[in-house]
């Protein structure tokens, strides 16, 4: 009932989403910036290249914002085909965000293409191997890796080892050259950090 003690106290509907939204929207985003930026440090790139994938890997999913009652908030594991038509969209609504906001080119690109699968496979422009972005390719695998070892609200998180074997059967989707230095940073020391943040984020949800 309007007016009641119980409508004031209780927030609406869309913004528990929202807040539901971001907070898991930050959280992956954290996890794929500092993972990206192990991943460009072992394949030895620039500072510069380090620094604006760090940025990119942090805003990259910013668009799905916009589509939290078909994402972050759905109970359930599977998407109807018209809603997928728009989850497909949220690069595209992520790229037009940063874009406004006067993000550099490289992050742009990044953002834009993080969907793009090696083998043509994905979107928003089916780009094939090294026609993707090298930074959207690095992104798409810690994206992917994120993703599988993050508890959703479908589904619990899956332990490493068997995210890894996931990603190893769909390695198609990945440029090699990113995928091996994937692997090796994964059995580094220096993976502990990457371990936290995903105990911590999951201990979040």
């Amino acid at each position: 009932m309007e007016g009641t003690v119980a409508s004031k106290l209780e927030p609406p509907l869309e913004e528990e989403v929202l807040k539901e939204d971001l907070q898991d929207a930050v959280q992956h985003g954290i996890l794929v910036s500092n993972l990206a930026v192990l991943i460009a440090k072992h394949l030895k790139m620039e500072d510069v290249f380090i620094h604006e994938i760090a940025i990119a890997g942090l805003l990259h999913d910013i668009g799905k914002l916009k589509l939290g009652k078909y994402l972050y908030g759905r109970r359930e594991d599977t998407l109807a085909i018209e809603e997928m038509k728009y989850v497909r969209m949220h690069s595209t609504f992520s790229y037009e965000v940063l874009k406004k906001e006067q993000f550099s080119e490289f992050v742009l690109s990044t953002v834009y293409h993080h969907h793009e699968n090696f083998d043509g496979s994905g979107y928003p422009d089916n780009l094939v191997g090294t026609a993707i972005p090298f930074s959207a390719r690095i992104i798409r695998c810690c994206d992917v890796f994120a993703a599988l070892v993050s508890t959703r609200p479908y589904r619990a998180a899956f332990d490493v080892d068997t995210a890894l074997e996931l990603m190893i059967d769909e390695v198609k989707n990945f440029d090699m050259r990113v995928f091996l230095a994937f692997l090796e940073v994964v059995h580094s020391s220096e993976f502990e950090k990457i371990r936290e943040l995903v105990t911590l984020c999951n201990k979040a949800t």
